[in-house]
């Protein structure tokens, strides 16, 4: 038998198992929209590392970091250095949004902004905002795991069908049993990915070059330009060093902005919980480590590959691996984007929805339900399309990503530590910023010293939020209370 047929098989293997987590996941799960959005608001302190960990490192971790390191050398290290930056402040505001949400019955992102900001305008424009940011994030995780199975199976399983079958398993798992699957697929795969990153960082650098020091020496010798800050454009080039800070600043902020994390916050069973998480994040960061030494290990080796990100996969099949390695690298790089994907899908029909729809148009549960289950087809139809027809970089649509979802986090900081701002305000403020970003980006040669365009936009929409907010009545200081101060012990007040 040949071997790509006995890869095959161990990936279907693994897809059968994720499979079968993600349908008994939903098992005890209430049959309401905040159980099949929120989870019942009982996730575990395990469950919650995982589904962060494993929801923010993604394909563009396990394929998009090789390929960097190795195509762009250190300019990868934005990558490591963004993750504990962004997740911070998720510290102190976490279980702020967390309570809130637990007193107000809030399941998304959106509702809980238009609670302090009360619009269906703002509503449907967040909704907009996450959507038009998660599809090209949600084609990253499709295109990933198609480009894995098509280069383990040596092209007889193509890009276009790897990613279909396992997008396929995603929705599978994903519509039967909403958030609960989301939560233990991601464990058991965050679990997965770790051990086959550092198991081939560790191996590939010492077969190929003898160890890491070698390696790096060898490096050194031959591509000096690798390793020195801020590392490489794609054609080459230095990096700028505005183009550097500002991908780690604009992906530092979005971190936490992303629906299918912030909405994380209405899933744990208590503050603590998301406390805690964020104390032990930095631990999962440590999967970035060996992600790289896997794309350093193939710069001499592979001198000219015409796509960086396959360097992991070209790399498994040219080293004469056992196949059993080759099956589980292809399973722990199907960990990556899956844990991801999944989490995506289910937060962008959620988001869609709820935020987009509802407000302007009752719905019961089950109708919700119902409607959230057909979005999640309708955005993995679509991000599949451009999976299959893009060919930009996995960082690079990422890095895209980052620029508009990061408009949100001003309205969310004022929402809980800003009792002047208005409706008016962050409205303004959101349309401006988001505009200025998607100008910066069809625009990229306006953007002075490499600036990303997610910087930009900010720059326009806090001093709009600002003088705008300014400009119009301040909201009632007993509705105010209600977010800024640290206890809700006061009523709600009904919008």
């Amino acid at each position: 038998m040949a071997d790509w047929v006995w890869v095959s098989m161990m990936i279907a293997a693994y897809l059968a198992i994720t499979l079968i987590i993600g349908l008994r996941a939903g098992k005890g799960m209430s049959a309401t929209v905040d159980g099949f959005v929120a989870g019942d608001r009982n996730f575990n302190l395990l469950i919650m590392y995982f589904v962060t960990g494993a929801t923010v490192f993604s394909a563009f971790a396990f394929l998009g970091g090789p390929g960097w390191a190795y195509s762009r050398g250190a300019a990868a290290f934005y990558i490591l250095s963004y993750g504990v930056l962004g997740m911070a402040p998720w510290y102190v505001i976490g279980p702020k949004v967390a309570r809130i949400g637990r007193r107000l019955k809030l399941v998304t992102q959106a509702q809980f902004l238009t609670a302090r900001f009360p619009s269906k305008g703002l509503s449907a424009l967040i909704a907009l905002v996450s959507v038009i940011a998660l599809i090209p994030y949600i084609t990253l995780q499709i295109k990933g795991a198609g480009i894995v199975i098509e280069a383990v199976t040596q092209g007889h399983v193509p890009l276009w069908l790897g990613a279909l079958i396992s997008y396929g398993i995603v929705l599978i798992y994903v519509l039967t049993s909403g958030v609960a699957a989301v939560g233990w697929t991601n464990t058991f795969q965050g679990i997965f990915m770790i051990v086959i990153a550092w198991a081939l960082g560790l191996y590939l650098p010492s077969a190929l070059h003898g160890g890491i020091g070698p390696m790096f020496t060898e490096i050194i010798a031959a591509r000096p330009e690798l390793l020195t800050l801020p590392g490489l454009t794609s054609g080459g080039e230095p990096w700028q060093w505005g183009g550097y800070t500002s991908a780690i600043i604009i992906s530092a902020i979005g971190l936490t902005m992303w629906p299918h994390i912030f909405m994380k916050a209405f899933t744990a069973r208590d503050e603590r919980i998301i406390r805690r998480t964020v104390v032990l994040f930095p631990t999962f960061q440590l999967f970035l480590v060996p992600v790289f030494l896997i794309g350093f290990a193939g710069v001499m080796t592979v001198p000219n590959l015409d796509q960086p990100d396959f360097i992991l996969p070209h790399l498994i099949l040219n080293v004469e691996l056992p196949l059993i390695v080759v099956g589980l690298f292809c399973a722990g790089a199907l960990s990556a984007s899956m844990s991801t994907g999944d989490a995506l899908l289910h937060a962008t029909a959620s988001v869609a929805v709820e935020d987009g729809l509802r407000p302007f148009k009752p719905m019961s549960e089950s109708a919700q339900r119902a409607l959230i289950k057909v979005l999640i087809v309708v955005a993995g139809g679509i991000s599949y399309y451009f999976a299959v027809g893009e060919s930009q970089s996995l960082v690079v649509l990422l890095l895209t990503s980052y620029g508009v979802i990061a408009q949100l986090a001003p309205p969310v900081v004022a929402a809980l530590f800003w009792s002047r701002a208005t409706t008016q305000g962050v409205c303004a403020g959101l349309l401006a910023g988001s505009g200025a970003a998607l100008y910066g980006f069809f625009n990229p040669e306006m953007m002075p010293w490499g600036l990303h365009e997610g910087i930009f936009g900010l720059m326009v929409h806090i001093p709009v939020l600002l003088a705008i907010s300014y400009l119009t009545p301040a909201q009632a200081q007993s509705h105010v209370k209600l977010f800024i101060e640290p206890d809700l012990s006061h009523e709600v007040i009904k919008q």
